[in-house]
C-alpha cells in the first residue's frame, strides 16, 4: 500500500470518527453508527409476511422512540397502512391480496395493528433472525434445509446423544 492511500484512508476515517461523535452527542448516544451485525432470516411469506412486516414496524414503539409506527421516519407503516407514497416501498402480493380496493387494504394493514403480536410468534421470530434461521412450517424449513445443507431451524442445546449400536454396546461390556 503506497503512503498515499494509507493518507487516504486514515483521513476518511478521521471523518467517520468525528461524524459518529457528532451523531453521538446530538442524539445522547454511544458506540459506532451501525452497532451490532446484520441479521436476517428466510421467511415463508405466505405464512410469517405480515406479522415480520407488524413486527419490524412496531419496533420503534417498543423501543420508545416514537408513539405509534406512523411517526418513525424511516417506517413503511405510512405507505402500508395510510397511503402515503414512498418511492421507497413495493407492495408484496400478500399486501395487494389484504383488500380489493386502496381504501381496504389500507383498512386492514391499520386493523392488524390493533392487537399486540403474540408473544410466542414474536420470541420465533427474533430466535430465527438472530440464529439466522428459516422461519415457517417445518415442510418449508426442511425444504430450505435440502437446499442449503444444512439445519435451518432452531434446535435443543447442547451435543446430541451418540447413537450407540447393540453389538458395539455388548464388545465394551467385557
Amino acid at each position: 500500500m503506497s503512503k498515499r492511500t494509507g493518507d487516504r484512508r486514515s483521513s476518511w476515517k478521521r471523518v467517520g470518527q468525528r461524524d459518529v461523535q457528532s451523531v453521538n452527542r446530538t442524539y445522547r448516544r454511544t458506540g459506532g453508527l451501525f452497532e451490532g451485525r446484520f441479521r436476517s432470516a428466510v421467511i415463508e411469506a405466505d405464512t410469517y409476511l405480515l406479522a415480520c412486516q407488524r413486527d419490524i414496524e412496531l419496533n420503534p414503539v417498543r423501543a420508545a422512540m416514537v408513539e405509534a409506527p406512523g411517526d418513525f421516519p424511516w417506517s413503511s407503516y405510512r405507505a402500508n397502512a395510510l397511503g402515503a407514497c414512498d418511492p421507497v416501498v413495493t407492495p408484496h402480493p400478500l399486501y395487494r391480496d389484504l383488500g380489493g380496493s386502496d381504501e381496504a387494504r389500507l383498512a386492514v394493514y391499520r386493523w392488524l395493528f390493533t392487537d399486540e403480536l403474540d408473544i410466542e410468534l414474536l420470541q420465533r421470530l427474533r430466535d430465527g433472525t438472530n440464529g439466522g434461521f428459516v422461519i415457517g412450517r417445518p415442510q418449508f424449513e426442511r425444504q430450505i434445509a435440502a437446499l442449503v445443507g444444512r439445519r435451518t431451524w432452531k434446535a435443543s442445546p447442547g451435543r446430541p446423544p451418540k447413537e450407540t449400536e447393540v453389538g458395539a454396546q455388548s464388545e465394551s461390556a467385557f
